[in-house]
């Protein structure tokens, strides 16, 4: 798989009749490995490995509904009062980011209403902390450390 702008991980991968799967360590079992994929893996092993957030208040492949329709938000972490901290909406390290992609993360935040917003194709990392007291975003730097 392509090197991502995420420090090098430890995913394991197996090949079994011609098929790549990735270990799933929160999850822990064995996904097909997809460009989307990667990613999630990357990005959930170096919230857990690099910035110590907890493996036990992170949740992927969330299911959620808006507008009757069902939706699904690639990584869901908490905080320690299970509050939502952050969405992070995953894409392919093979797409460009874009505004519609934003637009589908901030679809999920209004549903779970966390502080932190992420968008990533591995290569590049959108971050914003909502207020939602006056609605408003400010755009980040860097991925928010985990109190």
């Amino acid at each position: 798989m392509i090197n991502l702008n995420i420090p090098d991980q430890n995913i394991k991968l197996q090949t079994i009749k011609s098929k790549t799967y990735v270990f799933d360590f929160l999850r822990k079992k064995k996904l097909i490995l997809t460009p989307e994929e990667w990613v999630r893996q990357n990005l959930v092993s170096h919230l857990v490995n690099d910035l110590n957030y907890p493996k036990g208040l992170i949740k992927t492949e969330s299911s959620l509904k808006y507008n009757k329709l069902n939706k699904r938000a690639d990584i869901i972490v908490l905080d320690r009062s299970m509050n939502n901290f952050m969405v992070i909406e995953c894409k392919s390290y093979k797409l460009n980011l874009n505004k519609s992609n934003l637009n589908q993360a901030a679809v999920y935040n209004k549903v779970y209403r966390s502080r932190y917003l992420m968008l990533s194709n591995g290569i590049k990392h959108v971050i914003c902390e909502y207020n939602w007291d006056d609605e408003s975003f400010t755009f980040l730097d860097s991925i928010p450390k985990y109190n």
